[in-house]
């Protein structure tokens, strides 16, 4: 059996790693000033992420279409795939996935759609590990996908929580804990979930919060840094890991600048990780 494998861009997947393993990525939908973009066309991260703070209509965002997956899908039967395995970002956070079923139902028992509850390389993670397994048939790269998602943690230091309570996809609690004067909040995305972790007051006891993380346990099969505008912080962060805990990192680590589809609703100036432990 040949097996497609297809995806989301708020997988982040970098493009080198979409080009090796032949995935194919349905780009979701920026809306900046009463115009559409397609998720990494049109304007860079960087650019995004330099305009968002002073924007007067927050921008907003939209899922693929059905006809896009469609005829994702229709490509890949045409180029002699006989099924598709269609992994997405978290259903509780975006309708992203929704599209991909209705579409899926267009192709009768040869599309299997799974949702990754995650996003960013949350999501990008468990792609590639089916992507990896492919070769082994539809119930391998399920098993890794799965397998994945069981020893994978995102975790995140915004440097403020009113993007995310703009966008309304947090429990209120949650929102509330970055109301609170200017503390930074710290979350996590668990099964679908963003859940709160605490709170600090500086950029510095962030990074300290997310280092004493990759101390308090074993090794890491994968790794990505992730930043939403804020490079520089991520390379200090990650030079910080290489010097205190260098033995429990894998060798190849991803640094990456969150879409904007993704960032709109998390804000400028955030940084975070997703790992996969051993």
């Amino acid at each position: 059996m040949k097996l497609g494998i297809v995806t989301d861009s708020t997988s982040d997947l970098p493009q080198t790693l979409v080009d090796q393993h032949d995935i194919e990525v349905v780009s979701s939908i920026l809306i900046l000033s009463g115009e559409e973009y397609a998720d990494g066309r049109g304007i860079s991260r960087e650019e995004f992420y330099k305009r968002l703070p002073s924007l007067q209509t927050p921008p907003t965002t939209a899922a693929p279409s059905i006809g896009e997956f469609s005829s994702r899908y229709e490509r890949l039967f045409s180029r002699g795939c006989d099924h598709i395995l269609s992994i997405h970002a978290a259903g509780t956070l975006t309708s992203i996935i929704s599209a991909a079923r209705q579409a899926a139902q267009e192709f009768p028992n040869r599309v299997t759609v799974v949702d990754s509850l995650s996003l960013s390389l949350g999501l990008g993670f468990q792609v590639l590990a089916a992507a990896e397994n492919i070769e082994n048939g539809l119930d391998a790269s399920l098993a890794a996908v799965e397998s994945t998602r069981k020893r994978l943690q995102v975790y995140a230091a915004l440097d403020t929580m009113e993007y995310l309570r703009r966008s309304g996809r947090v429990p209120g609690a949650v929102a509330m804990l970055g109301g609170l004067l200017s503390i930074k909040p710290l979350i996590e995305l668990t099964e679908g979930e963003v859940k709160a972790m605490g709170a600090v007051r500086t950029a510095k006891q962030a990074n300290e919060r997310l280092l004493a993380f990759f101390k308090s346990g074993s090794g890491f099969e994968r790794l990505a840094i992730l930043h939403t505008g804020a490079e520089a912080r991520a390379r200090e962060f990650l030079n910080q890991l290489m010097m205190e805990v260098s033995q429990s990192l894998p060798r190849d680590i991803l640094m990456v600048n969150v879409t904007t589809v993704i960032g709109t609703h998390v804000g400028p100036n955030g940084l975070g990780f997703a790992a996969v432990r051993k």
